[in-house]
């Protein structure tokens, strides 16, 4: 058979070999995009190679050192950006990241932000926020209201020295506030777990408030881009729209989505088709929010906010696309991050006192903040600066707000890697100060009479 089929294609190439074929067509302005070449294919699969080895190699690195594996990952950006790779080996970060293919590691990172933001809205109980409603509301309030006012008070230093006045000063001090609330939600809740203490009175005011704050924040941050990319009268067009699309998400889409989780609970031969929905309303509830002017990743967390948090449906969802993101799609997002960032734009005394500065009014306004609050409300001096400690972990929330106010231009790269250094800091900073406070570990477990005492303190009462 192989070689009657050898025989039969030697004879089709001999009959052809006199044949001949029209002229190529002139090649048009607005012709057929002919897609990437292969060796660009190439390019982007070494670089994502590149990046996923580095990252969980120094998440593993992180890890035994009884950190989340995140900060490894986000280390690991940096490590191969242009603050130590591009300086040590250029012609190394050339090869591997070359500029061609950054935009496209860029869209990837930016659809790995967009499944990752639904993934935390997925994973957000809203049950817990009931459970202790007046003691999370005080605290994860206080612990944005402080950071947010000493931030845009900040700005009044920062703006003439880090900005440039095609960036109106309200627009630059609202985004540094906002910037300096940020807590951040997964993160947090990973080194809870990693610590065992999940499940103790700070951990569930401590990943509650930090649910609070992250909703309180992405809407303050789609204010900020709906004020940073419209004039005054479009600003108001903007907001009315977002009005309009929470209204719509909460009255109809929720409805249906609880219609869809019920049908799914009785018939598992739905389950995929089901999926498949959902993933195209993801898509088009972040395209609903990116063309109304508050960025798709508002509209990707709003969504997976409103699927029941416990249902065989969202675990269904989760387990289908946590691994893609997280192992391949966010390192990316940590790679484009690391290659925006450089360190040696830092030069001089004064920038490191800047950044010094940024610091210490991100750690005071966070830890501060909450504190009060959270002795307000009634727990002792060292529960209460746990708490602080907890919700000034920033991690990868901080660095996806940064990224978007260097897209819009709101802050300059100079600014920009002094927030991401701040990020990083706070973040590592976590768990050696919750080592020193003692919050670790079965001995702060909740027993029956912690139980009472937390829900003492979810009644407003003192523990």
């Amino acid at each position: 058979m192989i070689a009657a089929a050898i025989t039969a294609f030697a004879l089709v190439c001999h009959l052809g070999a006199s044949l001949a074929a029209p002229s190529p067509p002139p090649a048009s302005p607005s012709g057929v995009s002919q897609g990437p070449k292969p060796e660009l294919l190439a390019r982007l699969l070494l670089a994502l190679l590149t990046v996923i080895l580095t990252a969980r190699a120094l998440g593993n690195v992180f890890q035994r050192f009884q950190q989340p594996p995140v900060i490894g990952e986000v280390i690991a950006g940096i490590v191969l950006g242009p603050s130590l790779l591009g300086r040590l080996a250029p012609q190394v970060s050339a090869l591997v990241f070359p500029s061609e293919v950054l935009p496209l590691l860029g869209v990837l990172s930016q659809v790995g932000v967009i499944l990752f933001m639904f993934l935390v809205g997925l994973q957000l109980d809203a049950g817990q926020l009931q459970q202790r409603r007046q003691a999370v509301v005080a605290i994860s309030h206080a612990s944005i209201v402080v950071p947010f006012v000493l931030g845009s008070a900040l700005a009044l230093a920062l703006y003439p020295r880090l900005s440039t006045s095609d960036v109106p000063f309200a627009t630059f001090a609202l985004f540094l506030g906002v910037a300096l609330s940020i807590t951040a939600f997964p993160v947090l809740a990973r080194i809870l777990r990693d610590r065992q203490i999940h499940r103790t009175q700070i951990g569930a005011l401590a990943i509650s408030c930090a649910a609070i704050d992250d909703v309180t924040a992405w809407c303050l941050l789609a204010l900020v881009i709906a004020v940073a990319r419209q004039q005054a009268g479009a600003a108001l067009v903007t907001a009315g729209l977002a009005v309009a699309y929470v209204a719509f998400m909460l009255s109809v889409v929720r409805p249906a989505l609880r219609q869809l989780v019920s049908h799914v609970e009785r018939s598992a031969d739905s389950r995929q088709k089901s999926v498949a929905l959902l993933l195209v309303g993801l898509v088009a509830s972040a395209l609903a929010t990116e063309a109304i002017g508050i960025h798709a990743l508002f509209g990707a967390f709003f969504l997976g906010a409103l699927i029941p948090r416990d249902s065989k449906l969202a675990q269904e969802l989760a387990g289908r696309i946590e691994d893609v993101v997280l192992v391949l799609l966010l390192p990316a997002f940590f790679a484009v991050t690391g290659l925006r960032t450089e360190f040696g734009l830092l030069r001089g005394l004064e920038h490191w006192l800047m950044c010094l500065a940024i610091l210490a009014v991100a750690c005071l306004g966070k830890i501060g903040g909450a504190l009060l609050a959270a002795r307000w409300t009634g727990l002792a001096w060292r529960e209460a600066a746990a708490l602080g400690v907890l919700m000034n972990t920033r991690g990868l929330m901080e660095l996806i707000v940064l990224n978007v106010g260097l897209d819009l231009k709101l802050i300059s790269p100079t600014l920009f890697a002094m927030m991401v250094f701040m990020a990083v800091f706070t973040t590592l900073t976590t768990a050696p100060l919750l080592t020193a406070l003692k919050i670790a570990g079965p001995a702060t477990r909740l027993d029956a009479r912690d139980a009472e005492s937390a829900a003492a303190v979810g009644a407003g009462g003192e523990t």
